[in-house]
């Protein structure tokens, strides 16, 4: 099946991660067990989960000419992705994040951007131009509103379908959000972006027809083990998550948005989209680290061989 360009614009982390037994509270330290570093970024992580889900991935980010930059640059080779956007920052180090994840697979995350909070609106047009026909950007919230900003209307002037995973939680402005197609959030962020406190599903479809009234075309409010309420052709449509033995949800969100990218370019209207993108998630979540978590193409098809 030919699948459209999708271009994913966004952050470049190196992921320091900690497993311990539970998170600790503010002034509490903790003894934690085995330590690992691990390639991430939410643009990153989105991007090998669109390369390896079969999709035709254009990665634009900035990263330090540190090691970090250097291994983050080579492993993007490495998948498959279109590295021609992948763009160096002379003066601050690449980002790292911070990660805790406790025993039944919750994380707690801190992330010091650096070259990501370079990355401006003129690098990423010169980029775009460079790439040329773009059918789908994939936009996370870890680089510059700003940039944010400029891409939707960069795309609103071509009709490029925007999808937003509006994460971490920050505000955006009602212009902005008239110009995305998808908008993502998992339901704390719907709460910042919608002003409704969300606890349950009926909160959740709340905060969804509040998002869809200040323009987005489609809204999916992302529940964790609850699944995903899709609000599409004003109807909503809960998709169920798969149970699975979870591990480690640091990078369920960025599979989960990878994947949906792939479905969307490759024809499928958006609840087998999102159906897709749930189950790629739910098999993320088995295995511990961001990218190293990231399931591929072929891995769904057994997966979901032997589930039937």
């Amino acid at each position: 099946m030919e699948s459209k360009k999708i271009a994913v614009i966004g952050s470049t982390n190196m992921d320091m991660v900690v497993k311990t037994t539970h998170l600790p509270v503010p002034g509490e330290t903790v003894l934690g067990g085995s330590f690992f570093m691990n390639p991430g970024g939410k643009g990153a992580n989105q991007a090998v989960a669109v390369a390896r889900l079969g999709g035709d991935a254009t990665f634009v980010t900035k990263i330090g000419t540190d090691v970090f930059g250097k291994q983050s640059s080579q492993l993007f080779d490495e998948e498959g992705i279109n590295t021609s956007c992948i763009l160096s920052d002379h003066t601050s180090p690449s980002g790292v994040a911070l990660i805790m994840v406790d025993q039944a697979g919750e994380n707690s995350i801190v992330v010091a951007s650096g070259a990501n909070a370079n990355l401006m609106p003129g690098d990423v047009d010169a980029c775009l131009q460079k790439i040329g026909d773009i059918d789908i950007i994939l936009l996370q919230l870890e680089i510059p509103i700003e940039t944010v900003d400029f891409v939707t209307k960069y795309a609103a002037e071509r009709d490029i379908k925007v999808i937003v995973n509006p994460a971490p939680a920050n505000a955006l402005s009602p212009a902005l959000l008239k110009r995305i197609d998808i908008i993502t959030p998992n339901s704390k962020e719907a709460e910042m972006l919608s002003g409704i406190e969300v606890k349950n599903i009926e909160d959740a479809k709340q905060a969804a027809l509040v998002l869809h009234e200040k323009g987005v075309k489609d809204v999916i409010v992302t529940l964790g083990s609850k699944g995903a309420l899709v609000l599409t052709d004003n109807e909503f449509t809960l998709i169920p998550a798969h149970k699975v033995d979870t591990v480690d949800t640091t990078a369920a969100g960025d599979v989960f948005n990878g994947a949906l990218a792939v479905a969307i370019a490759e024809g499928q209207e958006i609840i087998p989209a999102v159906e897709f993108a749930c189950f790629a998630a739910s098999l993320s979540v088995t295995k511990l680290g961001a990218q190293s978590s990231i399931p591929y193409r072929n891995e769904l098809i057994v997966k979901k061989i032997s589930i039937l």
